[in-house]
């Protein structure tokens, strides 16, 4: 008998607790006991994105809050400055080059953070710029950007500061109002541990000014319409939402909050050290180099020369039952990822090092057997992890 363990950035493992919920049977989107469970995620999202401005739920992945975001927020020509350290950076670039907008883009080497005296100096050259945009985890290289720094630097500016936080909310720290964040993306099944297939978005009142003043079409993922339901007795959408994924949602944000915010970003932040300690006693070479820079939602490693990348991780998935990520855009083939994110612990971790060391002894990687998992235990036994 073969188990299935699931070790990617997203979709991440759910608990049974949240399970239950994602199955009940269905109740009618304009009823008020779906009403009831719609109001109940707003303002625990609102709590858990730590604002108080307007959040919205759109039935999506994680992308639809970044075109809504881009299609809301700007006009066709508008100028904005779009910060790129991995792939979904530069979805960002292409979702804005789509809609009509002109695009300065400050581009990174993959597995390098963004440098915030890079983004003052582009932003103090280009005054005539309306939007930022960034990462705050960078998902395709498990990069963690200083989204503290950067939103002191917009902070004054005309320009509203977009953040994709859709792989590192909840993982790690984001303050959206002390840190001056005008829309921020967020997605269910990431650090959240809910369903695929919702995400949310937060937007300032310094973002509503231009979104008033928008001329891009939009109907879907128009944020006005949204707030106008959002506006009506009982709160409704504007659309059919995803009811069985908001009503689960909203058992995940209750499991958050009753595990403690700190704890669930200690959890996090020792199951990335575990996995990323393991890789480099198995010899293996981490695509971050600077420890500061990398996020706790997923570790991106290298593929070592003499290795075959997509055996190693289809061995990991069919052989072991242990399903990591590939590489994405320019990194596809160079590297392999594993998430440690939402519903992970310590056994979660050790089962797919694991995998991982069973996988690279196929190839012919030269290492002793049960180094990784020995590493992952020490990290764990020197955090006290199992005592929290």
């Amino acid at each position: 008998m073969k188990k299935n363990y699931i070790m990617t950035p997203g979709p991440v493992p759910i608990s049974n607790e949240v399970l239950i919920e994602h199955g009940r049977p269905l109740i009618h989107h304009r009823s008020p006991e779906f009403s009831k469970i719609f109001v109940d995620v707003t303002d625990k999202l609102k709590k858990f994105m730590q604002t108080e401005n307007d959040v919205f739920v759109l039935t999506s992945s994680g992308t639809g809050t970044m075109e809504a975001a881009v299609t809301n927020a700007f006009s066709v020509g508008d100028k904005v400055l779009v910060i790129s350290v991995g792939n979904f950076g530069e979805r960002f670039k292409k979702i804005s080059t789509k809609f009509g907008l002109n695009v300065i883009s400050l581009d990174y080497e993959w597995g390098e953070a963004a440098n915030p005296a890079d983004i003052k100096k582009a932003v103090e050259g280009n005054p005539d710029i309306k939007g930022v945009m960034i990462q705050h985890s960078e998902t395709s290289t498990g990069v963690l950007n200083d989204i503290e720094a950067v939103g002191d630097i917009v902070k004054d500016h005309p320009a509203v500061l977009i953040v994709d936080a859709i792989s590192g909310i909840g993982a790690s720290e984001l303050k959206v109002d002390d840190w001056h964040l005008d829309i921020v993306c967020g997605g269910s099944q990431k650090a959240l541990s809910a369903p695929t297939g919702a995400a949310f978005i937060s937007v300032s009142s310094k973002a509503w000014k231009q979104i008033d003043q928008s001329n891009i079409p939009r109907f879907y993922f128009d944020l006005i319409a949204a707030k106008k339901y959002t506006e009506k007795t009982p709160p409704q959408t504007p659309w059919t939402p995803g009811i069985s994924i908001i009503a689960a949602m909203a058992k995940a944000l209750e499991l958050f909050f009753d595990e403690g915010r700190e704890k669930v970003y200690e959890r996090h932040r020792v199951n990335a050290l575990a996995v990323q300690r393991a890789c480099e006693k198995l010899g293996l070479e981490l695509l971050v180099k600077d420890p500061r820079a990398r996020g706790v939602s997923v570790t991106s490693i290298k593929v070592p020369e003499s290795i075959d990348g997509k055996i190693l991780t289809r061995t990991m998935r069919m052989k072991y039952g242990v399903t990591v990520a590939g590489g994405q855009g320019k990194l596809q083939g160079l590297i392999f990822r594993i998430g440690h994110l939402g519903y992970v612990g310590i056994f979660d971790v050790l089962t797919a090092i694991s995998a991982l060391e069973f996988a690279l002894k196929e190839q012919g990687w030269k290492f002793e057997l049960g180094a990784g998992i020995l590493e992952v235990e020490k990290v764990f036994w020197e955090n006290n992890y199992m005592s929290q």
